[in-house]
């Protein structure tokens, strides 16, 4: 009870806020040109999603999206909807302490829906989260992951829409569209389902890979 009453009471924030904030981009006018990330087949959900899934599979099965339902899901970002994804970055960056899964848990990888800290799948999570209470269609926000600059995994929200595919990121509060970031994309969730996922690179390994919790994640 108290923690539905906790996410309704955040939700309900970034809400009030979202008509006065001023993001990046605060008129469908700025947006860039559509640009999507290309998808090259199947690939392996990484280790801790397999996990969180087994022990949370209301956030996992019943909410995943049929084949229709992603098809139809190609959403416009509209000024207030481009605030409250701006609102709901900043939040959850500014909401949650950086920390490890070995500090926080003793495990090297351990995806959990955070409280007051995690690292950044955790970030993704709650983000995810937030964002479907406010009306955002589920196949439109993905989990997914990358190589960071110096090659270590890393994990962000793709949210894609109509003007192309836009990056949250717990190491930064504004918003990019995936090609202005400096990631490798690997592998994200289909929009089909959550529960499988497909790969964003030509010949990836499809394996189920551990995503390393350096300071930036932190």
């Amino acid at each position: 009870m108290k923690r539905g009453l906790a996410l309704a009471a955040a939700v309900w924030s970034i809400m009030a806020c979202a008509a006065v904030a001023q993001g990046p981009l605060s008129s469908l006018n700025l947006l860039p040109k559509s640009v999507s990330a290309v998808e090259y087949g199947a690939s392996l959900p990484p280790i801790g999603y397999i996990r969180y899934c087994a022990e949370n599979k209301r956030d996992c099965g019943k909410g995943a999206a049929s084949a229709e339902a992603a098809n139809q899901a190609g959403f416009s970002l509209d000024a207030e909807r481009w605030q409250m994804l701006f609102r709901t970055n900043t939040y959850v960056n500014n909401k949650l302490t950086p920390v490890s899964d070995q500090d926080q848990f003793g495990e090297i990888e351990r995806w959990s829906m955070p409280i007051d800290k995690g690292d950044c799948e955790d970030y993704v999570l709650l983000k995810q989260k937030y964002l479907k209470n406010l009306g955002f269609p589920a196949s439109s926000l993905l989990i997914t992951v990358v190589l960071d600059e110096n090659r270590e995994g890393h994990a962000i929200l793709t949210v894609k829409a109509k003007e192309g595919d836009y990056v949250l990121d717990n190491r930064r509060d504004d918003i990019l569209r995936w090609d202005e970031t400096n990631y490798s994309f690997l592998k994200r969730q289909s929009q089909a389902n959550p529960k499988h996922w497909v790969a964003l690179e030509k010949q990836q390994v499809a394996a189920s890979a551990v995503i390393s919790s350096s300071a930036g994640d932190e």
